[in-house]
């Protein structure tokens, strides 16, 4: 049903563009009518016709042309208006070709290939004045901007859901998170970083109604330039104001600041997360009935409204189990009155150690980090069988007892490799095997095991041991390397930890409470009895020393979610013009223009640098992004038709040559210098705007081939 329905939203998509396409097309041929040039050819797509249909003629599977010579004895284009008429046909093919990537109108007298192609008949359009040239030109791009607002008109009399513009996640030691409140002091506080439940209200003087109207005002700053945000934060009066300067995100390779969007409390769907199912049944919640779609309603009696209440509400709960429940929604999406319960634990929050020159931190405590963990091992990983769901890490190829980190990249360095020596924990067994390297993507291969790794919290074992980790100070952009308290202890990775301070630890939740507890006792040292990873190794004990600093940072430790927030559907926000058409008509005047602008932006933060190739689109990702968009409901997807008929229209009108845009340029010559540039040069460009258009086509069908396979 999943793969039906996902066909489904392929073809509705399809239709769409197509329509986009139409309506372009439908604005040159009404405006070449108006101007009275002959059109021959008024086609959606490229390549042989797939079928047509002529006045005289009717419907054809394939072309018209071949009839018309059948009845005529010669093809339209040879004959002339009064034959046309006397024999009963209608002088234009309308056709559905091929090759869905675009659509044209073919005129007299005009050929954006052959520019040598014209005509001196009086109805051709090189004949027509250059006025009317000019209106038959720019029509599809008017009319693709006429559509796109009343798509938008309509779009926003029914509402659409946007992502609200509120954080949910601050990455720590991103600009969002070491920014300074510049008016902090004259409302007599102090204030660093933007904090999760923010409101983003404004940024550059831009007012920021949704998420994406944040990212697109982050990603679109110019380089080495500060943006300036506006925050609303609650229990604090006047807004905050904040400067800081956009980084290239280490993921997304866009400009960012380091925020994610707030979540509901509603889960995703399995097929949005594949690994939701294992998550679930790692916090419990499996066996109480919980799955994917559910709403996380109440927790202790109190309501939940977002991602950040439960949060709140985890923290405050000490570690004690938590009294949930969730509501169930049907196929169509609506609440129902089936309830279920569940027990829910809030889990410890960790220490976020980041090795010297790394570009990611790693979850643990004074530089200890837990074994890697198989969550999952998918059907179609190559490993299917060998590997399985549950088992942990004690040594990839070389090394032993890796970290995450180490994890990840000793597979990426086996690339050249068919198979990977491994040694595996699965329950109480060791086990020797040799796991299988597969390969994601096509054009630029990457090495996987196709697993889904996770930490081993529930085993008190350790990775490989950090001795070192950065820290960036309070005012510094500069990291500094400091020793970890394990540094010098001599333990080695694969250890099991038995007991804290003589209490014994069953788990790294076990390890967290003794370490914490000694911690805000004020203890200068913690006694760990530690077995070593060997057979016949003897259990020894070791005084961890705790210094004011790691003391404090262990004390400050408290409770957070156990289940992340990117298992729930963002928090949503409603555009809605309430019921008034003239407001949903400025609000569609006002999406198409700043589109259109944006439109511009994306193309001048593309020859900044600040914006990459890689992030453009071509067909084929706008329509694996539509088959998503559908999902989200018929007002959203009418919006995501608007915003790429606002950018079918821009893209047309840029000044280069075979688009619009640039035979406008060649109008505006002709009226200047009275004659229309040479043969010659217009060849000459021709060839570059098939070449610019042809090379656009196949970075962008890559980008987007990568994104939906890679």
């Amino acid at each position: 049903m999943d793969i039906l329905n996902s066909g489904l939203n392929i073809v509705i998509i399809l239709i769409g563009f197509g329509m986009l396409v139409f309506v372009h097309e439908l604005g040159h041929f009404l405006a070449a009518k108006w101007a009275g040039i002959r059109t021959e050819g008024f086609s959606i797509g490229f390549g042989p016709s797939i079928c047509s249909w002529r006045k005289g003629i009717g419907f054809r599977i394939g072309s018209t042309y071949e009839d018309v010579r059948r009845l005529t004895g010669r093809l339209p284009g040879e004959l002339t208006d009064d034959e046309l008429r006397e024999a009963g046909l209608g002088e234009t093919e309308y056709a559905l070709r091929w090759l869905p990537l675009g659509g044209f109108v073919r005129m007299l007298g005009q050929d954006d290939v052959n520019p040598a192609a014209t005509s001196e008949n009086r109805r051709s359009f090189n004949r027509r004045p250059i006025a009317k040239r000019m209106v038959v030109i720019s029509a599809g791009v008017v009319m693709n901007m006429i559509f796109a607002g009343l798509l938008f008109l309509v779009a926003f009399s029914i509402g659409v859901r946007f992502e609200s513009p509120i954080i949910g996640q601050v990455e720590p030691g991103s600009p969002a998170a070491t920014a300074k409140a510049t008016n902090a002091s004259s409302l007599g506080i102090d204030v660093i970083g933007l904090q999760p439940g923010d409101r983003v209200l404004d940024v550059d003087g831009t007012t920021i109604t949704t998420f994406g109207d944040l990212q697109i005002e982050t990603a679109m700053g110019r380089p080495d330039v500060d943006l300036h945000l506006k925050v609303e934060r609650e229990g604090i009066k006047d807004p905050l104001e904040f400067v800081m300067r956009p980084r290239r995100e280490p993921v997304s390779r866009l400009m960012g600041i380091g925020i994610m969007p707030a979540s509901s409390t509603r889960l995703l769907s399995a097929d949005d997360f594949p690994m939701l199912p294992s998550i679930l049944g790692r916090a419990g919640l499996t066996d109480q009935g919980i799955v994917s779609g559910m709403t996380l309603s109440t927790i202790g009696g109190a309501k939940v409204w977002n991602y950040e209440s439960y949060k709140q509400l985890s923290r405050s709960s000490d570690g004690r189990p938590m009294e949930t429940v969730w509501v169930e929604f049907d196929e169509e999406g609506r609440g129902t009155d089936q309830t279920r319960t569940a027990t829910l634990e809030a889990s410890p929050q960790w220490q976020q150690l980041v090795s010297p020159g790394a570009s990611s931190w790693a979850d643990g405590l004074l530089g200890l980090t837990p074994l890697v963990q198989l969550a999952s091992v998918p059907p179609d990983s190559p490993n299917r069988g060998l590997l399985e769901a549950g088992d942990i890490i004690l040594r990839i190829g070389n090394h032993q007892a890796p970290r995450m980190l180490t994890f990840r990249e000793t597979i990426l360095e086996h690339g050249g490799s068919d198979t990977i020596s491994m040694t595996v924990l699965r329950g109480d067994q060791r086990v020797e095997l040799d796991a299988r390297i597969g390969e994601t993507g096509v054009f630029d291969p990457r090495p996987v095991l196709g697993v889904s790794p996770v930490y081993a919290w529930d085993a008190p074992l350790i990775a490989q041991p950090m001795r070192s980790i950065e820290v960036t100070s309070e005012g510094s952009d500069d990291p500094s390397v400091v020793s970890t308290p394990v540094a010098d202890l001599g333990l080695l990775g694969g250890s099991r930890i038995v007991s804290v301070d003589g209490v014994a630890v069953a788990s790294w939740r076990d390890l967290w409470k003794q370490l914490h507890a000694a911690a805000s006792a004020s203890a200068a040292t913690v006694s760990m009895v530690v077995k070593p990873p060997t057979p016949d190794g003897a259990s020894r004990t070791v005084d961890v020393p705790l210094d004011a600093d790691w003391a404090s940072q262990l004390a400050a430790l408290g409770w957070e979610p156990s289940l992340p927030y990117y298992l729930f559907e963002p928090l949503f926000v409603l555009k809605h013009a309430d019921g008034n058409p003239v407001k949903a008509l400025l609000m569609g005047m006002e999406e198409t223009a700043s589109f259109a602008v944006l439109t511009y932006l994306t193309i001048d933060r593309l020859f900044r640098g600040t914006v990459k190739v890689e992030h453009l689109q071509g067909p084929v990702g706008i329509v694996h992004i539509g088959s998503k968009v559908a999902d989200r409901g018929f007002s959203y997807l009418l919006f995501f038709l608007g915003l790429i008929s606002v950018n079918l229209a821009v893209i047309n009108f840029l000044p280069l040559p075979i688009v619009d845009g640039g035979l406008f340029l060649y109008l505006i010559y002709e009226a200047l210098k009275g004659r229309p540039p040479s043969i010659g040069f217009q060849n000459g460009a021709a060839i570059l705007g098939l070449l610019l258009i042809a090379t656009a086509f196949v970075v962008t069908f890559y980008n987007d081939i990568m994104r939906i396979i890679g």
